[in-house]
């Protein structure tokens, strides 16, 4: 079974390029969606995440406001280091547990499968030797900023300012992308992109077939 991860800045189309794979029949969870379940009121995660960041974060049934959370995180670093990587120092190790249970699971049931994850922080969690291939998903900034604006309604100059702020805080697409297995661009149009992922697809397909 061969094991990989996609990644990408934000706002890069991750999640595009991973619903592409998923369309071919490759097994993949978001990294998002593991935090998002950890990060439920009785989940030991939760409650690490609270105790360091305060009850501001939450809404009014107990549960985490995501934007209150990210707010808190990426504002200004305090004495300590940055609150994102204190952020992350509690979710990383979960998640990737998570996703190992998850791969393994994927491997017993396809040994010769692709199970698939799709995270932004694989390289800065130091997960990328956890998996066989990775690829790296990227795209012009001004693409970042025009999707950010869309999703969030907001106009081109505050999501220019809010994706600046967060890519601060990953590594640069350059430094993800001397570790990469296979690049995809995601700046043309989604054609483009599917052929890409098809491309890289049927090398993958014939990889795991051999392992």
């Amino acid at each position: 079974m061969l094991k990989v991860g996609v990644t990408g800045g934000i706002s890069s189309g991750k999640s595009v390029v991973g619903e592409m794979f998923a369309a071919l029949g490759v097994a993949i969870i978001d990294a998002d969606h593991i935090a998002h379940a950890l990060m439920q009121p009785g989940e030991t995660v939760y409650a690490e995440v609270v105790r360091h960041f305060g009850v501001g974060i939450l809404n009014p049934d107990g549960t985490v406001n995501r934007s209150k959370l990210a707010e808190a995180a990426f504002r200004a670093p305090n004495r300590k280091g940055s609150r994102v990587q204190e952020l992350n120092r509690i979710v990383h190790p979960a998640v990737i547990e998570k996703q190992e249970e998850w791969m393994n699971e994927i491997g017993r049931k396809q040994p010769q499968g692709i199970a698939m994850v799709e995270a932004a922080l694989i390289v800065e969690a130091g997960a990328a030797k956890r998996f066989d291939r990775l690829i790296m998903v990227t795209c012009q900034p001004e693409q970042r900023f025009q999707r950010w604006a869309k999703l969030r309604k907001v106009d081109q100059d505050a999501a220019a300012r809010e994706v600046t702020r967060r890519m601060a805080a990953q590594l640069p697409d350059e430094e993800k992308i001397k570790l990469a297995d296979y690049v995809i661009d995601n700046s043309g149009s989604l054609d483009n992109t599917h052929k890409q992922v098809q491309e890289v697809y049927e090398e993958l397909r014939r990889q795991a077939e051999k392992s």
